[in-house]
């Protein structure tokens, strides 16, 4: 993809629409729409790169209850020409083409390459990649297995729904309780990853969310490992512009 001139590219992750709970999820939820009220008119394309939702699970012929103003600002960007890709995250894996039908939005379930005005992005949610994690690794296989999912789905929602809330308010994700600090590049398992992939192939830029902190960290001279952090605290994201990629905060609380 090119850029047209005055173009972006924006990247943000981690939203966790009802969490902690009702209250505190719609002012956040607000906030995110009045970002991407802000950026439209420059906005070529937006990368949502996962946890939209603390929890999100599509039934046959229910979605869960609320997020109206998200989805309804989401399907408003896509009619108006604006590409959004939305990267699947550990509370949201469990879409079945409400996304792609409803919104126009499209869904990858694993990291992948991009090539953006001539710059090479590797673009993912970041869970259950490098190395550790073994115990998430192992539960993320069974949530995706086909056959968990369609014992979920047999539940009633309304039980189904209130169970999954309820382990979910247990994870890190769901409270914002995240690490605090930057753990070193021995020990950030997507700074490993990311270099163990430029050994193969060179990549300008690695994009995760997941880990909740805002980091741009230089892996080379000529590339870098950049995590957006989330909007339950940092209420940070990534722009590129052509030619470079900015980690940012939005503070903007009456534009």
């Amino acid at each position: 993809m090119i850029l047209s001139p005055n173009k972006k590219i924006y990247f943000l992750s981690d939203f966790h629409l009802g969490a902690p709970d009702y209250e505190s999820s719609l002012i956040r939820e607000k906030r995110i729409v009045q970002f991407l009220n802000k950026i439209k008119n420059d906005a070529a394309q937006i990368f949502i790169l996962g946890d939209i939702f603390d929890f999100w699970f599509e039934y046959k012929r229910v979605v869960p209850k609320g997020f109206i103003r998200i989805l309804g600002k989401l399907a408003e960007l896509t009619d108006s020409g604006i590409k959004i890709n939305f990267f699947v995250g550990n509370h949201d894996m469990w879409m079945k083409g409400y996304f792609e039908k409803e919104l126009n939005i499209i869904v990858y379930y694993h990291p992948r390459e991009f090539d953006l005005n001539k710059k090479k992005f590797f673009i993912g949610h970041g869970d259950g990649i490098g190395p550790g994690d073994h115990r998430y690794k192992f539960i993320k296989k069974v949530f995706r297995n086909k056959f968990s999912q369609w014992m979920f789905g047999i539940l009633h929602p309304g039980f189904g729904i209130g169970l999954a809330d309820y382990f979910s308010s247990k994870s890190r994700g769901a409270t914002g309780k995240t690490d605090e600090q930057f753990l070193g590049e021995d020990k950030e398992w997507l700074i490993i990853f990311s270099r163990e992939k430029l050994k193969t192939k060179h990549y300008d830029y690695f994009i995760f969310g997941h880990r909740h902190l805002p980091i741009d960290f230089k892996l080379t001279d000529t590339s870098r490992y950049i995590n957006l952090g989330d909007w339950i605290k940092y209420f940070s994201y990534a722009v590129f512009d052509g030619e470079k990629v900015e980690l940012k905060f939005y503070t903007d609380l009456d534009s």
